[in-house]
């Protein structure tokens, strides 16, 4: 696919009441995993990427992070978005870069989050972080490229609970550029449907436990659903109680998972 089709195609998939299901990829293997299971698009996950790595998460580099996304893109045939955290710059001029990069690497789209970093001090004020979603969008946007830049308000996932100010930041993110909006924390229903309503971009929902079902978000208007880390470290969790069994126990139960693993392996790498 070229870049122009892959980002189009991938826009397309977001519609308002038809949720496009997008799991979180780690690596190669599981994104061609992914595809074979019948999903539309995939996105990368960037705390199950720096497991991968052995690392904590927001602490891969801009250059992993882009050739990580590049090499799931080439891998699969379907669009690819990317967790690109904050741009992996402080200045302008250097998010630019970052999106300029993405939009030419085969990537269908990616996202900018308004986390600084910084825990004692988490989200960027809300001029500030509409310059950064401003320079991102130009950059991924240039030449007609149709790349989808997705925009993240972080407040819930840092304490900061304040419904108003982040439907106030995603509109600013609207008005900067953004092709989709995300407030990764927010599942509430009236939550999810007063920020569905008060925008005129698809609504990406985060799922974790105790978020409404698939159905539910529907209703709601949601346009795209995905799981962030969580298929990641499912994977590694049983991967822990597969190890713990045989440490502990002696016996080889995991082998009941491992076998249908091992067809679907098969089939989806041949």
């Amino acid at each position: 696919m070229t870049e122009t089709t892959v980002g189009k195609r991938f826009l397309a998939l977001h519609r308002s009441g038809e949720p496009l299901l997008m799991p979180n990829a780690w690596d190669v293997g599981s994104a061609k995993l992914l595809a074979d299971l019948g999903y539309s698009a995939i996105a990368t996950t960037s705390s199950g990427f720096a497991a991968t790595l052995g690392r904590l998460d927001g602490s891969v580099t801009r250059d992993e992070a882009l050739d990580h996304g590049g090499r799931l893109a080439a891998a699969v045939d379907i669009p690819v978005s990317a967790d690109l955290e904050g741009g992996f710059a402080d200045d302008l001029d250097g998010i630019a870069e970052t999106y300029r990069r993405a939009a030419a690497s085969g990537l269908a789209g990616g996202s900018i989050e308004d986390f600084t970093g910084d825990r004692s001090d988490p989200i960027h004020p809300v001029e500030r972080a509409a310059e950064q979603v401003a320079a991102a969008a130009e950059a991924a946007h240039a030449g007609g490229s149709d790349f989808v830049l997705t925009a993240r308000a972080e407040n819930h996932l840092y304490g900061r609970n304040d419904l108003a100010d982040t439907i106030a930041r995603l509109q600013r993110y609207q008005e900067a550029g953004a092709d989709v909006l995300y407030a990764p924390g927010i599942m509430a229903p009236d939550d999810v449907r007063a920020l569905v309503t008060s925008v005129d971009r698809p609504v990406n929902v985060l799922v974790r436990p105790g978020a409404p079902t698939v159905a539910e978000l529907a209703e709601l208007g949601v346009a795209r659903i995905s799981v962030g880390g969580g298929l990641a470290f499912a994977a590694l969790g049983s991967l822990v109680t597969a190890g713990r069994e045989l440490l502990e126990q002696g016996t080889y139960g995991y082998w009941d998972l491992a076998g249908p693993g091992s067809e679907a392996a098969r089939r989806a790498f041949a």
